[in-house]
């Protein structure tokens, strides 16, 4: 039987080893797997290349993992903010490489890592500092940049509703970047508020496919894994 549901978040980060490059879902706080995040600061592994369109906020989340150390690089589109406070002090002083890559070229690489594409040419970033030292091309008289996709041994990413073949559904916004970023990780654990019997998803609306998910743990209020609930019975017929 196929159930990819984990007991809790430390489960759910267990294995992520010392020097391993993570996609991060979330725009903002929007979609961020908070929870996963905070396993994944618990757990211990150092030297991570973190793959994320932000760079945290405050002290929480992704700036968390960064004060603690435990970050080598990043890669990522939209570093600074009003609190991106950390960030900016590991960067200025030389303790954080960061690679950074326009938002769309940033999607569209991880995107390519998940759908077997070897690269990419874009005219996003040609003739400005990001393409420093990448190959360019004129096709069609136009000018531009090879890009690489963005493959990871692991993502992290939020979903609304899941089930236990690792079928999810996302709320709105909150959707962003985790479909691509399920696509291009060899593991990709997915932080749910809910988990559902299987069926209960209605399959025009299942937006990441469980074969690209390999864990899924529940983090919200309503956790329910067995059979479907019943339909509540409705008004008694009127008497003729």
């Amino acid at each position: 039987m196929i159930d990819k549901i984990v007991a809790d978040c430390a489960s759910a980060v267990a294995g992520v080893p010392d020097g391993a490059t993570v996609l991060v879902g979330g725009f903002g706080g929007a979609g961020q797997p908070m929870h996963l995040i905070d396993a994944l600061l618990a757990q211990g592994a150092r030297d991570l290349v973190l793959v994320s369109n932000n760079a945290g906020n405050a002290e929480i989340g992704l700036a968390a993992l960064l004060k603690a150390g435990r970050v080598r690089k990043l890669i990522c589109s939209f570093p600074r903010q009003a609190d991106s406070y950390v960030f900016d002090g590991l960067y200025r002083s030389g303790r954080l490489e960061l690679e950074l890559v326009p938002q769309g070229n940033l999607a569209e690489r991880i995107r390519a890592a998940g759908a077997g594409i070897g690269a990419f040419f874009t005219p996003t970033g040609y003739g400005t500092p990001l393409a420093e030292g990448k190959e360019t091309r004129r096709i069609n008289g136009r000018d531009y940049v090879l890009e690489y996709p963005i493959h990871a041994d692991f993502a992290l990413i939020k979903a609304q509703r899941g089930d236990r073949w690792g079928n999810l559904v996302y709320r709105k916004a909150a959707r962003n970047f985790g479909p691509v970023m399920a696509m291009a990780a060899r593991c990709t654990v997915a932080q749910v508020d809910e988990v559902v019997p299987l069926g209960a998803l209605d399959p025009e609306h299942i937006v990441t496919p469980g074969i690209f998910v390999h864990r899924v743990v529940a983090v919200g209020d309503t956790v329910q894994i067995g059979p479907a609930p019943a339909p509540a019975p409705g008004p008694a017929p009127k008497a003729d």
